[in-house]
C-alpha cells in the first residue's frame, strides 16, 4: 500500500513528547512523505499549550520543502455531550480538528454515554478524525459509530501508538477488527496515524498493516494512499456543515 501522511503527532510543546517542529518535519522529508500534520494536545490535557498557541498559525510555513504541513489540534471530548475543550474561535483556526477520550478529561462511562459523547463529536464541523475510537477503555458501539462517521464525512482512526505492545491502551487490536467490519459495511473511510511523541516515529504505521491484511480492509477506504482523497473527506465535511 502507498502510505503518504501522517495526521497526527506532538511535538515539545505538548508537554510530553520530544521533538521540536522541525524535527518532525524533517522526519517527515526522510520518510518521504507528502503531508503531515501536527495536533499539539489542547488546553484541558495537563501539560500541554495555552489557547493562543493555536491562534498564530499563520506564520508557520506550510510547504517546507518537498513536503506540506498542515496544523490541527488533538481536542478532549470533556462531557458524554460531547463537549470540547477548545473556544469555536480557536476550532476555526485550526485546519482540521481530531477529537479524542483522555483519562485525564473524561472518565470511561457506560457504553451508551461514550457513545453518545462521540456521536455528538462526530457531528462537530471543525472535527474530521476521531482519535483512537477502538480503545477498550471507552466502550462504544461500532455499528452507530461507524455509519455516522460515514455520513458526516469524519475520519476513524486507526492508532499505530494504540497497536503498539507497549501501549496502555486495551483491547484495542480487538476493537479495531469490529470497528473496521463496520467501515466496511458502511463505506466508512479511516486513516492510519502513528500518534508519534518523538521524530522517529513519524509516519510509523507498521503495527496496523497486519491487521488490515487479516480483515482484507478495502484500499479505497484508507486516505492515506492518497493526499488528494484525505483533502476531499475534509472539504466535503466543510460543505455539509455549511
Amino acid at each position: 500500500m502507498n502510505d503518504v501522511l501522517d495526521m497526527h503527532m506532538h511535538t515539545i510543546v505538548s508537554g510530553h513528547a520530544y521533538s521540536t517542529l522541525s524535527e518532525m518535519v524533517a522526519a517527515g522529508k526522510h520518510k518521504k512523505l507528502q503531508l503531515i500534520g501536527i495536533t499539539e494536545h489542547a488546553p484541558a490535557l495537563p501539560g500541554t499549550c495555552h489557547d493562543m498557541y493555536f491562534r498564530n498559525f499563520k506564520v508557520i510555513n506550510r510547504h517546507p520543502g518537498n513536503i506540506e504541513l498542515m496544523m490541527g489540534a488533538e481536542v478532549n471530548i470533556m462531557d458524554y455531550d460531547g463537549n470540547l475543550d477548545m473556544r469555536e474561535d480557536t476550532l476555526q483556526r485550526l485546519d482540521y480538528g481530531i477529537a479524542s477520550f483522555h483519562e485525564q478529561c473524561i472518565k470511561p462511562g457506560s457504553k451508551e454515554e461514550n457513545t453518545a459523547a462521540l456521536l455528538n463529536a462526530i457531528k462537530n464541523p471543525y472535527i474530521k478524525i476521531i482519535g483512537h475510537p477502538d480503545n477498550g477503555a471507552y466502550p462504544v458501539d461500532f455499528d452507530v459509530i461507524a455509519k455516522t462517521a460515514s455520513q458526516n464525512n469524519v475520519l476513524l482512526e486507526l492508532n499505530n501508538s494504540s497497536y503498539s505492545p507497549r501501549s496502555g491502551r486495551i483491547n484495542s487490536r480487538e476493537n479495531g477488527r469490529l470497528m473496521l467490519s463496520f467501515c466496511k459495511k458502511y463505506n466508512t473511510s479511516v486513516i492510519l496515524d502513528s500518534d508519534a511523541h518523538i521524530a522517529d516515529d513519524v509516519g510509523n504505521h507498521k503495527y496496523i498493516y497486519d491487521l488490515l491484511v487479516q480483515i482484507d480492509f478495502p484500499e479505497k477506504l484508507i486516505v492515506n494512499t492518497d493526499v488528494d482523497k484525505l483533502k476531499h473527506i475534509f472539504s466535503a465535511s466543510r460543505e455539509q456543515s455549511l
